[in-house]
């Protein structure tokens, strides 16, 4: 099971009511982002060819470059299990990364070990790339703890539900950051759909306002559920950075070489106290938004099928196969390996305790407050009213 992400769709937009015109002045307002297609950083093509950028650039090594590969293969093997287990019953949701392996494991891979993150909730990979067990990521799902993990032991913030709302954290981070005197950065992602909350604008005049040291890294999938990207912007996305004072750059989400590369530049740049860049990661969006949502009833398969040719785990393999970086025993070894990370996902996962009903209200205050002690005892009433005591 393979996938991809790269190139743009274009889909003919109607416009809601306005009279159409064909004078020469109204042909003059058309923006000219619409005349041709932006910029895109890329290093590797879809068809494996190894291409340069004269800008950004990266050498790597056999090594370093199996070690890609090896990251997105299990990442996707990790959350195909995944969704095979919210498909059982053993999850209560799922939000699937297939697809956007290559943007996550890239821009992980450029990160420090004393550079902080703020994931969204589908950021599997990058959760990988800190060292964060893989099984600690399913718990929220199952609905047995509310994170799983503690954020400062890999400087991987907990998932963040709320649309947006991860970029101002990592803003006032990064100032923070900035105000120690730390040389580390702060890498904050977010969505096509969440590009267009208040809080990632507000983000953007604060980040630059404040020169904070901080990347802002939008995984542009191409669909906010059911909405299409030419339904929340004019323009690309990268271009809004301009308007807040500090540089965007597209990069081909479904190339893990170029988005190492751009990703590892933009956190050098705010080291050095340069300030905060926008990244847009081109990709797309293979599976469902979450496994409550049926993407069939609002994408063509023919679309699915054009950026299936892009599958950022494909190129990799045929650039390494060709280039004889890589050879039969590797993904021999490497297939197994998936198969072992399946299996230990499954089994953790089904073997995960029921949590403790009243520990919900232990953590809320940091001291006692009526109105949760009085909803506690509402609780304890309410489940010792099942038989046996305590419902299941």
């Amino acid at each position: 099971m393979t996938v991809e992400s790269t190139a743009a769709r274009k889909t003919t937009r109607r416009s809601s009511g306005a009279k159409r015109t064909t004078s020469a002045a109204s042909a003059k307002k058309a923006p000219a982002a619409q005349s041709a297609e932006p910029e895109l950083v890329q290093l590797l093509t879809p068809e494996g060819e190894r291409v340069h950028h004269p800008e950004y650039d990266i050498d790597l090594s056999a090594e370093e470059l199996r070690g890609l590969y090896r990251d997105m293969v299990l990442t996707r093997r990790f959350d195909s299990e995944a969704t095979a287990l919210q498909r059982q019953g053993e999850l209560g949701l799922w939000a699937s990364l297939l697809g956007q392996e290559a943007a996550q494991i890239g821009s992980g891979r450029a990160l420090r070990d004393d550079d902080y993150v703020f994931p969204t909730y589908r950021e599997h990979g990058v959760a990988w790339c800190r060292g964060v067990d893989p099984t600690n990521l399913l718990g929220m799902f199952r609905g047995v703890n509310n994170g799983g993990w503690d954020p400062s032991s890999n400087n991987f913030h907990l998932y963040t539900i709320v649309l947006g709302s991860q970029t101002l954290h990592a803003t006032g981070y990064a100032m923070g950051v900035a105000k120690d005197g730390a040389d580390s950065a702060v890498l904050a992602y977010f969505g096509d759909g969440a590009s267009s909350q208040g809080d990632v604008n507000e983000s953007f005049v604060f980040s630059a306002v404040y020169n904070a040291p901080v990347v802002f890294f939008c995984q542009n999938n191409q669909w906010a559920i059911s909405e299409p990207i030419e339904k929340q912007t004019r323009v690309p996305l990268y271009q809004r950075a301009r308007g807040f004072g500090f540089p965007g750059v597209r990069v081909d989400g479904n190339d893990v070489l170029a988005c190492l590369a751009v990703t590892r530049s933009a956190l050098e740049r705010a080291r050095r106290g340069e300030g905060p860049t926008l990244i847009e990661a081109f990709t797309y969006r293979m599976a469902a938004h979450t496994t409550s949502d049926d993407p069939t009833r609002y994408r063509r398969d023919a679309e699915r099928e054009a950026w299936e040719a892009k599958d950022p785990i494909q190129r990799l393999r045929t650039y390494m196969e060709n280039a004889g970086l890589a050879d039969a025993a590797f993904f021999e070894e490497l297939e197994a390996e998936s198969e072992a990370l399946g299996k230990h996902v499954r089994e953790v996962v089904r073997a995960m305790p029921v949590p403790d009903h009243m520990a919900i209200f232990d953590h809320t205050y940091a001291d006692g407050h009526a109105l949760v002690d009085e909803e506690r005892a509402q609780f304890a009433a309410y489940q010792a009213s099942f038989e046996g005591g305590e419902g299941e």
